[in-house]
């Protein structure tokens, strides 16, 4: 078939970029794809034009995909266009199943049976839990073992040396070696092997079965990876040594969307394709046809800062659309009540992306009390097993049950207490036998010194009041006064959940409710089924690669969370501060590119680094700042002169020791319940004028105005 009759036959319509893509089969092709720019459909053409119009036996063609899903959806599509029969002779696999079929066909020369595949993860689990309690003398959380699973995945697909898994132990703080070590010491006794094993163990017979090799090289003459900035560096090794005896490698990616480090994404082959492949080409594809023209350009001015990348320029297909809108707020906790608006009247395919799952459970928080649907892509629970929220949930249960032993070993060195471990468990050991709370009985029987006792009546006068306050004002106290705080800085441990549970705390009238309310909102999350018409997707940006949605919302784009830190001086950074600062970029790019027709993007007046550099030398809608403020401003004194008249009651004398135990309450806690507009949260404050997000309003209001009119509660 000539191209020609290609063309016309399968109504084949690309540009010329992709063209030539599809058209490249006799030399190592690395083709870089934007966001929207059709990839998926240039790999299947060129798998089609490869069997069509150069008569190369499909048996002949792998085309190794990222997952098992993109697997049987490339397979569909192909077969949608060329056929059924060309699609079932074409090979399309992950990188474990070919790395699967390696190891059978190993084993089969061999006359050996394999390891068994631990297919289920909750054997993984488990096997993890033991190990981290023999090692740690702890019990894990469910987000400690999950951080393991991530790092030991980590540690098998970079490589890493002895002495490179050394330093990374010693910069995680963690014994990695010795529970990573112990973990593949008991597999190999139980004659079992994970999915990162099976990279391993199939690298190693390519190295060292030259009949293996040769078989699957002659098997597989023309090798096609897709998602190929996502491939980590075994795999990258594994498909060299694939492809090494005819170089016919075709790979598709962009480095500008590798966001996977964590999972050891290596991008780096991408840059060095040319020089690890003899008579190589790069070609581009530049042009997204998904984005409206005003996203397109403004993101290819951000990515284009980056570094580390091939040069290539994004180009829009579409016109200009709407502008990017850019919504100025001055706390985290002022995008929530206006996502929760925002979900009120969502009539249109819209996605709230963010970079950490718990960015979004304070918004769910007010969805769920609201009655207002949502979806959740990929929902994540770790949160609730954090130790930081563990450490809040023991302090304020053993707050309420003060004989509780266990609870008092998990928390008295978090908190001011002052003892070493020898008095807490003597405590605890009276305690059980005079049936008395755990801290009366430190101070009765203990023989502490006079400085531990004064520190521990401390801590129980705290204890007794945390649980007669608003939840907020208990988590105040809980930092601030019961020394919680100072530990989590010691300890080096950020202080982001904390935040989280601040603002899910607003809305809780005690310490105990906010405790049932995180057990409720875990269950919720795990089961939430919602309405088939539900347009709102909350989604990390992570799970939204590869997808596109008609509205975006990015969420918490403010510098210290997305991105951790911000490089302000490039020449004083090391590359790998760089490298980690770029993917954070990256992952912006990411996110701002699943956008078709609107993008609206929060940001904040004490840091949005990302969004200024979006948004610079282009144009957005910006509501927030002055006009945001001068609205609210004149609503307010609308409303001062409105509901006030000549027949109210008189204005009431404030005594300054009342003014100011209730602007430290609203200082501490950032919650305002107002007699007419309801329950507020303070965005800020200059002296007397607070500004408060309200449900449906935001207002600028003097608090002394408001206590001499009764305004508020």
């Amino acid at each position: 078939m000539t191209y020609e009759e290609f063309v016309r036959k399968f109504q084949i319509r690309l540009n010329e970029q992709q063209l030539a893509a599809v058209r490249s089969i006799s030399r190592p092709t690395l083709v870089l794809a934007v966001p929207g720019s059709g990839k998926t459909t240039v790999l299947l053409t060129r798998l089609g034009y490869m069997i069509y119009c150069c008569g190369i036996d499909p048996g002949k063609i792998l085309t190794v995909t990222y997952t098992v899903a993109a697997t049987k959806d490339m397979q569909s599509r192909f077969a949608s266009i060329f056929g059924q029969e060309a699609a079932e002779r074409l090979e399309f696999r992950t990188i474990n199943g070919i790395c699967a079929k390696i190891i059978r066909h190993f084993g089969a020369l061999a006359g050996k049976e394999p390891f068994e595949l631990m297919k289920d993860e909750r054997d993984k689990t488990r096997l993890l839990s033991e190990i981290y309690r023999e090692v740690i003398q702890e019990y894990a959380t469910e987000a400690d073992l999950k951080g393991l699973s991530t790092w030991i995945t980590y540690i098998k697909n970079m490589q890493l040396t002895a002495e490179e898994l050394d330093a990374l132990s010693e910069k995680e703080a963690l014994p990695l070696k010795e529970i990573y070590q112990a973990y593949c010491s008991r597999m190999r006794s139980m004659a079992r092997m994970d999915y990162d094993d099976q990279m391993v163990y199939a690298l190693n017979i390519l190295r060292k079965s030259p009949e293996v090799l040769s078989h699957f090289q002659d098997s597989y003459t023309y090798i096609c990876v897709d998602e190929a900035q996502d491939t980590s560096k075994i795999q990258h090794r594994i498909i060299a040594l694939l492809a090494s005896r005819y170089d016919n490698l075709f790979m598709v990616g962009d480095e500008d969307q590798s966001i996977y480090g964590f999972r050891a994404a290596y991008p780096e082959a991408l840059l060095e394709f040319e020089e690890n492949h003899e008579n190589a080409q790069v070609l581009l594809m530049e042009e997204n046809f998904r984005s409206n023209a005003g996203i397109v350009e403004a993101a290819d001015r951000f990515i284009q800062k980056n570094v580390f990348r091939h040069k290539k320029c994004m180009k829009a297909h579409r016109k200009a659309g709407a502008d990017i809108r850019e919504v100025e707020v001055k706390s985290r906790r002022a995008q929530y009540g206006y996502l929760a608006k925002v979900a009120e009247n969502c009539r249109t395919e819209t996605a709230v992306l963010y970079r950490d799952n718990e960015s979004i459970l304070p918004v769910i928080d007010l969805l769920e009390r609201k009655g207002i649907d949502y979806r959740i892509k990929n929902a994540d629970l770790t949160f609730f097993s954090h130790k930081v929220i563990l450490d809040i949930r023991n302090i304020i249960s053993f707050a309420a049950n003060p004989y509780d032993t266990e609870r008092f070993m998990q928390i008295y060195y978090k908190i001011g207490t002052y003892m070493n471990k020898q008095a807490a468990q003597e405590a605890c050991r009276i305690s059980v036998i005079r049936e008395m709370p755990v801290l009366e009985a430190a101070l009765r029987f203990g023989g502490l010194p006079a400085g531990t006792q004064k520190s521990i009546k401390s801590i129980q006068t705290h204890m007794e009041g945390l649980l007669c306050e608003p939840a907020a004002q208990a988590l105040y106290r809980i930092q601030k006064c019961m020394g919680y705080g100072d530990y989590l800085e010691l300890a080096h441990i950020s202080g982001g959940k904390i935040q989280i549970l601040e603002a899910i705390a607003a809305n809780e009238p005690s310490a105990l409710g906010l405790v049932e309310r995180l057990q409720e909102l875990g269950a919720i999350i795990q089961e939430k089924k919602p309405g088939p018409d539900c347009q709102l997707l909350f989604s990390t940006i992570h799970s939204s690669k590869g997808l596109e949605y008609d509205t975006v919302y990015l969420l918490d784009a403010k510098d210290g969370i997305f991105p951790e830190s911000v490089i302000t001086n490039r020449k004083h950074a090391s590359r790998e501060e760089l490298k980690r600062y770029e993917e954070e970029r990256r992952l912006y790019y990411v996110g701002v590119t699943r956008a078709k027709n609107n993008l609206v993007i929060f940001s904040f007046r004490d840091g949005a680094t990302f969004t200024r550099e979006l948004l610079e030398n282009g144009t957005a809608e910006r509501k927030g700042a002055e006009g945001r403020a001068a609205e609210a401003l004149q609503d307010s004194r609308k409303s001062h002169i409105g509901n006030f008249k000549p027949n109210q009651p008189a204005v009431k004398s404030i005594t300054e020791a009342a003014y100011r135990d209730k602007w430290e309450e609203i200082m501490t806690t950032g919650y305002v319940k107002h007699k007419i507009w309801g329950e507020g949260m303070l965005l800020s404050a200059d002296g007397d004028d607070l500004e408060i997000e309200f449900a449906h309003k935001t207002a600028r209001c003097r608090l002394r105005f408001m206590m001499e009119h009764g305004m508020i509660e």
